[in-house]
């Protein structure tokens, strides 16, 4: 047995004492006489590997209480705990509470990460907005692992019925920022999901769907008529006008090439990195389609570049067109709302259906993608020379032939 006379005459030179009442307990000699190290030597309970586990050094840990702690450890290793391993899992774990972020530092350093994937500049700035308006003004500065379903509920209670559809958003943002917390080991899982059981229910999404205030389509001569060719014509009129004879979104019109335009045959086509279904896109265009093209040509020099350029050379804005109709107070389907750029195309889309054309011609020439996997992988064609009268007719409705 190992007395504090035999520890206090160990030698730098000599081996490894062995403590003699507890298994595996050692004291290792130091390059000090009468000091030394204690290890407990033990087969690891979850991988069998042999352990060294330091105790403390001598005399400043007495042999006496060596001992207690050895026979403390046995306990743990024989329940199938190796005590190293449980050590080095406390350790990491402080070292994940000082990393720990809070909901809003989470928040930004996953926006960082998904912002470059974002297809538009406005939806990658509302995604992080939305939560700076709603969220961090309440739990922001709150560490992640703090929070629970009842945090994020109050943060949308105010708005879960007023605003829905805003709510639902910020509510898979949030979501998705506290599966990036678990995904890097901050948390277990997300508590953003059931939220849903602690709020009211909301409309259901045909209820809350917000449509694009549009210009029933009976309407649409007349607003040719009366708006769009009366006064002095414009570039901003030729635009929103071009933009309504071909049923296209405001982006593609605005930043249009001329290098897009074949004037032969009459086919617009919009490459697919300007396209919101990232697919290639062949416009039909009509007669007065092409007039109002070869109109604004004679305005361009070279014959490159944009169809429609601003003052910079750079694209128009977005909000020109919809100012145009604000100005012009146009009145849309939706009361105490002025009409939309975009909603012509459910102007359009109207007419079509109303007028007995086919639905899938319809959707095509909105440059709608097939949801239906099956039949987007056979049905291939973009329907041009079907679209093709079916825009003309448009054409010929718009102008009130």
């Amino acid at each position: 047995m190992l007395s504090d006379a035999k520890a206090r005459k160990l030698k730098s030179s000599d081996k490894a004492v062995t403590d003699g009442t507890v298994k595996g307990l050692y004291l290792f000699p130091t390059s000090s006489t009468g000091n030394g190290k204690w290890i407990l030597r033990y087969v690891s309970p979850e991988n069998s590997k042999r352990r060294d586990l330091g105790l403390g050094s001598y005399p400043s840990v007495s042999i006496r209480d060596a001992r207690a702690k050895a026979l403390e450890l046995r306990s743990v290793i024989e329940s199938g705990i190796d005590p190293l391993e449980e050590r080095k899992a406390r350790e990491a774990e402080k070292c994940k509470q000082a990393l720990m972020p809070t909901f809003e530092e989470a928040a930004r350093k996953h926006y960082a990460d998904r912002a470059p994937g974002f297809k538009n500049k406005k939806h990658s700035a509302q995604w992080i907005t939305t939560l700076e308006a709603y969220v961090f003004p309440a739990i922001g500065k709150r560490l992640v692992i703090e929070l629970g379903p009842a945090d994020f509920a109050n943060c949308l209670r105010p708005i879960w019925l007023k605003k829905a559809e805003t709510a639902s958003r910020i509510k898979q943002r949030c979501d998705a920022v506290m599966e990036w917390c678990a995904a890097n080991g901050f948390i277990l899982a997300s508590p953003v999901r059931v939220i849903d059981k602690l709020l009211p229910k909301q409309p259901g999404k045909r209820e809350r769907v917000e449509h694009q205030p549009a210009v029933p389509w009976r309407k649409v001569p007349a607003f040719f008529a009366d708006v769009l060719h009366a006064g002095t014509a414009s570039s901003t009129m030729a635009m929103l006008e071009l933009l309504i004879l071909t049923a296209c979104r405001s982006g593609e019109i605005r930043q249009m090439q001329w290098n897009e335009i074949d004037f032969s045959n009459g086919i617009w086509t919009v490459p697919a990195s300007r396209m919101k279904a990232k697919l290639v896109h062949r416009v039909p265009l009509g007669s007065r389609a092409l007039d109002l093209l070869q109109k604004q040509l004679e305005k361009n020099t070279s014959g490159e570049g944009l169809v429609f350029p601003s003052r910079n050379n750079t694209p128009c804005s977005d909000m020109i067109l919809t100012k145009f109709l604000r100005d012009k107070e146009i009145e849309s389907d939706v009361p105490e709302r002025f009409a939309t750029a975009h909603g012509f195309r459910s102007s359009f889309r109207d007419w079509a259906s109303e007028n007995g054309y086919p639905r899938d011609a319809a959707e095509r020439a909105l440059a709608h993608t097939v949801k239906n996997a099956v039949e987007a992988a056979y049905h291939r064609t973009d329907l041009l020379d079907q679209r093709r009268p079916m825009m003309e007719s448009w054409e010929s409705f718009c102008l009130g032939r």
